[in-house]
């Protein structure tokens, strides 16, 4: 707010400083210039591999779905994997998990190639089939592996 001095009486000046306003826009504006190229850029992500993983053996009642590198669903009920069509996969989940009152566990393991987008999706059809809990199974690093081995 400016006073002036020109009149007798002390008239007050209502004019706008937008010096403060213009200075928040180019800040907003070089924030958004760095921000946006980032965001278009998309966001990879890779399944970890398990760096301290134990051996343990896997039970018989254990359920473990599997998704192969040109995406196709297999399921493996502890007589070997075996292809499962993605129309019959709900219905055959649904069935499996309705059976059991404890334990409603699923393993999941995925070719590191394959878009998330399939794997949330089986992720999303075991949820509705009634799985409580999804553990992935991933592979030991080889260097791990070597240097246990080696010493």
């Amino acid at each position: 707010m400016a006073l002036s001095v020109t009149s007798a009486r002390a008239a007050v000046k209502a004019d706008i400083n937008v010096t403060p306003l213009i200075d928040v826009m180019l800040v907003l504006l070089i924030i958004f210039m760095i921000v946006t190229p980032i965001i278009a850029a998309g966001f990879q992500a890779t399944i970890p591999r398990g760096e301290h993983t134990v051996d343990r053996p896997e039970g018989p009642d254990e359920v473990r779905h599997g998704i192969e590198r040109a995406g196709k669903f297999y399921l493996d009920l502890g007589d070997g994997p075996r292809q499962v069509k993605d129309a019959d996969l709900p219905g055959r989940l649904a069935a499996i998990y309705a059976a059991r009152a404890r334990d409603k566990i699923l393993f999941l393991k995925a070719d590191q190639n394959i878009e998330f987008a399939r794997v949330q999706q089986a992720i999303e059809l075991a949820r509705e089939a009634g799985v409580r809990v999804v553990g992935a199974i991933t592979e030991q690093r080889q260097s791990l592996v070597k240097k246990k081995e080696g010493g």
